[in-house]
């Protein structure tokens, strides 16, 4: 399927292009001009939130946009606030992971290290069930069943017109942890050792031989996008919420150490052989 602007992406452009109207004045001024709180503003020019049309109009009079500019920018901020697909969902998705699905629904690449369990764009939908059963936070077999079928969901990201390019680096305590027992690991394994052989996907495994590394705080996500001025993002998952990162020294951090993992890790063909290894139990 062709890609098509998701209202998280334009949220994206229409924070954009409040922050440029926003010129040299402060977040902290225009906040108080209008009464606002700083994280309001600065939620919306980084597309963490919406914008009422009445809030738009108030940012527009204070920022004195010529008309036709105005009717630009509401036309944006209208198609901004259609419902995307993962929307339906969100009484049982927190708040950081649906902003998630709508950036990673744009990306043209996807960088993602994983120290615990396997990306959820690569899980069986038996394994993605045994992880959103193990959080323990979900107990009604209705929700249960919601969480997993957005999670397979997702994955036919992975099948648009064009794909995005996904890295992956799996520590080797993912491939060796009993997640929904023997069967369910050994099904797993194969179809992420199967995943490897897509065009645009690659998959390394981090081995414990390797000791140390930079990534020891634990698992991230690099996106990128493909439209001028769109910055990359980082995200990493904790147990009450996600946490996005944008800042250009916080992105250098972040990519010089999946650089590191990638450099320190099993190649392709060696990963899909030690990922066979492990299932067949001769690793």
């Amino acid at each position: 399927m062709a890609v098509k602007p998701s209202p998280t992406t334009l949220r994206r452009q229409l924070g954009a292009e409040l922050r440029r109207l926003r010129a040299d004045r402060t977040v902290a001024d225009v906040a108080a001009e209008l009464g606002w709180s700083e994280s309001k503003l600065s939620r919306i020019e980084t597309a963490h939130t919406g914008v009422r049309p009445k809030d738009l109009d108030r940012l527009l009079e204070a920022y004195a946009v010529a008309e036709d500019a105005r009717v630009r920018i509401r036309a944006l901020a209208g198609q901004s606030r259609q419902r995307a697909w993962w929307e339906a969902y969100g009484d049982v998705l927190p708040n950081a992971y649906e902003t998630y699905i709508g950036f990673e629904a744009e990306a043209v690449a996807i960088y993602n290290y994983e120290a615990q369990i396997v990306p959820g764009l690569l899980q069986t939908a038996e394994y993605a069930s045994a992880v959103i059963q193990a959080d323990g936070i979900y107990e009604e077999d209705e929700v249960h069943g919601q969480r997993v079928a957005v999670r397979m969901a997702r994955q036919a990201v992975l099948t648009r017109d064009p794909p995005p390019k996904l890295s992956v680096i799996l520590d080797e305590a993912v491939l060796r942890r009993q997640i929904g027992g023997p069967d369910v690991m050994r099904r797993q394994l194969g179809s992420l050792a199967e995943a490897n052989e897509r065009k645009m996907v690659t998959v390394q495994v981090l081995p414990f031989s390797t000791g140390a590394h930079r990534a020891l705080a634990g698992s991230f996500i690099i996106l990128e996008f493909g439209r001028d001025g769109e910055h990359p993002l980082v995200y990493s998952e904790g147990m009450t919420g996600g946490v996005f990162r944008s800042r250009a020294d916080e992105l250098r951090s972040y990519w010089m150490s999946f650089e590191s993992l990638r450099a320190t890790a099993l190649s392709p063909r060696k990963s899909v052989d030690f990922i066979h290894s492990v299932a067949q139990g001769e690793a």
